[in-house]
């Protein structure tokens, strides 16, 4: 090979090396470019992410909001912001007053002892119910089961009297009610499977869309308030025309105690 060609090939391959280098030079700028967008996109997402979380966090929760929103109180209710419930027959002389939370266990023992011959004395006239609900153990224990299923128990004395009391004993039967610190009664889906087992309830799409939406959530704070005001240390609790009586777990003792309430 002549000295000529010989340089040639030389100034040729060093040409190529160039062109190759500025080729890969420009394949890691445009590599840096993407990485450094990519980075730059990440952390606005990421920024934006936990800005909305910020945002999210701060926003009150379903019960929050029901304390200042438009109160709707059930049809078959009286008094201010109709958190006066009384059931039974109107010319009946005589009020009981019973005091319950609905996570409260020992309310469900009340029911499931007690509930029957209630159910009797009102058929029978012998007095009035008249129902305050508590929401005392969803503030110790945490959760809303208690405000949630008093807010059911409203949509279930919108559709009817028979309904909520019928509705109410479903939801402290053994079968239903839940341990203390488990707060199933939040779950709207539960209280509509309990729901099922109560015949004006069962597929009645208004009772379904109250419960869901929460449509007496404000009425079950205001309902709540008046067991805060009541001075009652506990549930179950039982008041005659406003006079504290024993709590009784058998049929027989409390109807013992109630006769005894009622001759005064």
């Amino acid at each position: 090979m002549s000295a000529r060609n010989s340089q040639a090939n030389k100034a040729a391959a060093r040409e190529r090396l160039r062109a190759e280098r500025e080729k890969q030079a420009k394949k890691a700028k445009v590599r840096r470019q993407a990485t450094v967008a990519g980075a730059v996109v990440a952390a606005l997402a990421l920024a934006g992410g936990i800005g909305w979380m910020v945002v999210q966090a701060n926003q009150p929760d379903e019960w929050e909001k029901a304390a200042t929103a438009a109160l709707t109180a059930p049809k078959n209710t009286s008094g201010e912001n109709g958190t006066t419930v009384v059931l039974g027959k109107a010319d009946a002389k005589k009020t009981l007053e019973l005091y319950e939370d609905a996570r409260c266990p020992v309310c469900s023992q009340f029911e499931q002892g007690v509930g029957p011959q209630i159910k009797k004395d009102l058929d029978a006239g012998k007095y009035k119910l008249q129902f305050v609900g508590a929401t005392f153990l969803d503030k110790g224990l945490g959760g809303s089961g208690s405000k949630n299923a008093l807010s059911a128990l409203g949509a279930a004395l919108n559709v009817g009297p028979e309904a909520f009391l019928e509705y109410k004993t479903a939801l402290y039967a053994k079968e239903n009610h839940p341990e203390e610190r488990d707060d199933k009664f939040s779950d709207d889906a539960y209280l509509l499977k309990v729901a099922d087992q109560v015949p004006a309830l069962k597929g009645n799409a208004e009772f379904k869309k109250a419960v869901e939406e929460g449509t007496f959530n404000r009425w079950a704070v205001e309902l709540s308030k008046e067991f805060d005001k009541a001075g009652v240390k506990g549930t179950p609790a039982l008041k005659m025309d406003g006079k504290e009586i024993g709590l009784k777990m058998t049929a027989e003792e409390f109807t013992a105690a109630v006769d005894k309430a009622i001759a005064g």
